[in-house]
C-alpha cells in the first residue's frame, strides 16, 4: 500500500479556482492535518492558511516549507513547474525528500514549449495535426507555408501565454498578418519568438487528464470547457469559461483509444526519454469521427476543469497524491461518482480585457446546492472582493446534465458584484448526445 505520514502538511501552490477544488478536496482527507496555500484566495481561506508568497519565489517557498513542516507540495499553475521547482527541491539537501507533485523542468517543456510537444507526438507516434514551426528569421517560409493549407489556419505560439496564444485564422491573409505580429511585433512577448502553424482538426474537443508516478497511470474523468468569451463560441478567447464532466460524446470505446494510442505512449516515451514526470498530464483533444488527435500538453489540471473533475473523484485526494510520490500509482483503483458535473464562470467586466479589481461580492451565503470555487477573489476585513478577470466558478453536480446546468445557473444569478458576466450557454451543445 502507498506509504502514508500521518497527520500530514501540505502546500499548495497557486491563487485560483483549479488551487480551491484540491483545497476543497484535501480538507477532507483524514491523513491532512495542516494545509497551506501560497497565495491563495479568499475560498482556499475556508480550508486551510494562505501564505502571502510568490509560486516562483523558490526561496520564499523553501522558507515556507521550512517553517511549517511541509510533508507535501502540490503545484496547481504551470509557471512553477517550468521555472523548475521539482528540481529544486530535488538539488536542495533539505528538501530533497519532500515530494513535489509536479513534473521536473525538463518534462514541463511539454507544455512550455509547443514545438518540443508536437516533435515529442512525432518521436512516438502519437496522433496529431500536420505541423512546421517558424521563427522571425524563417517568416518568409511560414508565410509560403500558409499558402500551403487549407484555411481555417492554427498559429500557436510556442511559449506560455496564459492560455490565449492560439489563434485560429478564417483566410490566408489574416494569417499572414497574425503570423508577423507574434514574430515580428512579439504579440505574445517571449511566448512568440517561434510559432508553430498547423493544420485545422475538423471536430469537437475534449480534455483528458491522467495522474502518473512516472511508470503508472490513472485515467481521472474526462471534462470539455469553453474557452470563447461571447455565447456560441464567439469572441475572445479566454482561460475558460466553464466547463463539464463527463464528456458525453467520450463513451468506452473513445476512451479505450484515448489511452492506448495517446496515454500509454506518452507515459512510456517520457520515461524512454528519461525525463522525471511526476503530477498530472492534462491531454487536450479533438475527436476526429471517432478518432482521438492531440492538440496540445499541459503539465497540470486544466482550470476550470478541475472545479468539475475533482469533484467527481471520490477517492481520498491525498492518499492518491501520496502514491504518486511513492510509485505505487499501480496499487489504487479510481472510484468515480457517476453523476454530471457544471461549472460556470463568473468573470469581471471587460474580460479578457482591461478590468477593474476590488468590487464587493455579495450574495455567497444565499448559494445552495452548489459549490462555489474561487479564483480571483481576496478577502478584506470580513467582505470578499474581486481580485482577477476570473472570478468565481459554480459547480452543480446532478444524475442529468440539464439538472447540473440549471442548478448553476440558478446560483450564478444569486451573486453580485459590479461588472459580473457569465456565459448563458455552457453545456447547451452536449445536450444532444447521450452516454453510450
Amino acid at each position: 500500500m502507498p506509504f502514508l505520514c500521518t497527520p500530514m502538511n501540505v502546500l499548495i501552490l497557486g491563487s485560483g479556482g483549479r488551487e480551491h477544488a484540491f483545497a476543497w478536496k484535501l480538507a477532507q482527507s483524514r491523513e491532512l492535518s495542516r494545509l497551506y496555500i501560497a497565495p491563495g484566495n479568499a475560498g482556499t481561506a475556508q480550508h486551510g492558511t494562505n501564505l502571502n508568497i510568490d509560486p516562483v519565489n523558490f526561496a520564499q517557498v523553501r522558507q515556507a516549507v521550512l517553517d511549517h513542516g511541509i510533508h507535501l507540495v502540490l503545484v496547481g499553475p504551470e509557471a512553477p513547474l517550468v521555472a523548475g521547482i521539482r528540481d529544486f527541491f530535488l538539488s536542495d539537501p533539505t528538501l530533497r525528500y519532500i515530494p513535489v507533485i509536479g513534473p521536473s523542468k525538463a518534462g514541463a517543456v511539454l507544455e512550455g514549449s509547443k514545438d518540443f510537444s508536437k516533435a515529442f507526438m512525432q518521436r512516438h507516434r502519437i496522433p496529431t495535426a500536420a505541423y512546421r514551426t517558424f521563427s522571425a528569421e524563417t517568416l518568409e517560409e511560414g508565410i509560403r507555408f500558409i499558402d500551403t493549407l487549407r484555411a481555417p489556419y492554427v498559429l500557436k505560439a510556442d511559449g506560455l501565454a496564459a492560455g490565449k496564444g492560439v489563434i485560429i485564422c478564417q483566410d490566408a491573409v489574416e494569417a499572414k498578418i497574425e503570423l508577423t505580429q507574434m514574430l515580428l511585433d512579439a504579440k505574445f512577448g517571449e511566448a512568440s519568438a517561434k510559432v508553430v502553424i498547423e493544420e485545422f482538426l475538423h471536430g469537437i474537443e475534449l480534455s483528458c487528464f491522467v495522474l502518473t508516478d512516472g511508470r503508472n497511470h490513472l485515467m481521472l474523468p474526462s471534462a470539455k470547457d469553453y474557452k470563447r468569451i461571447g455565447d456560441g463560441d464567439t469572441g475572445l478567447n479566454t482561460g475558460g469559461m466553464g466547463a463539464v464532466s463527463p464528456v458525453p460524446f467520450a463513451d468506452n470505446a473513445f476512451m479505450q483509444k484515448v489511452e492506448e494510442r495517446i496515454v500509454q505512449p506518452t507515459v512510456r516515451g517520457l520515461a524512454q526519454e528519461g525525463i522525471d514526470y511526476v503530477g498530472f498530464i492534462f491531454v487536450g483533444l479533438m475527436n476526429v469521427n471517432g478518432d482521438p488527435y492531440v492538440i496540445e500538453y499541459n503539465v497540470r489540471m486544466g482550470d476550470p476543469e478541475t472545479e468539475v473533475v475533482i469533484p467527481r473523484i471520490q477517492n481520498d485526494l491525498l492518499q492518491l497524491l501520496n502514491a504518486v510520490a511513492d510509485g505505487t500509482l499501480n496499487q489504487v483503483r479510481l472510484h468515480t461518482d457517476p453523476q454530471t458535473a457544471c461549472t460556470v464562470m463568473l468573470v469581471a467586466g471587460g474580460y479578457p480585457g482591461e478590468y477593474e479589481k476590488g468590487k464587493a461580492i455579495s450574495g455567497l451565503d444565499n448559494v445552495k446546492g452548489s459549490t462555489v470555487f474561487h479564483a480571483g477573489t481576496r478577502p478584506s476585513d470580513g467582505a470578499v472582493l474581486t481580485n482577477g478577470g476570473r472570478v468565481l466558478s459554480i459547480t452543480s453536480m446532478a444524475n442529468e446534465l440539464e439538472d447540473a446546468i440549471e442548478l448553476s445557473y440558478a446560483n450564478a444569478e444569486l451573486i453580485h458584484y459590479e461588472g459580473k458576466y457569465f456565459r448563458k450557454d455552457i453545456g447547451q451543445d452536449l445536450r444532444q448526445y447521450r452516454m453510450a
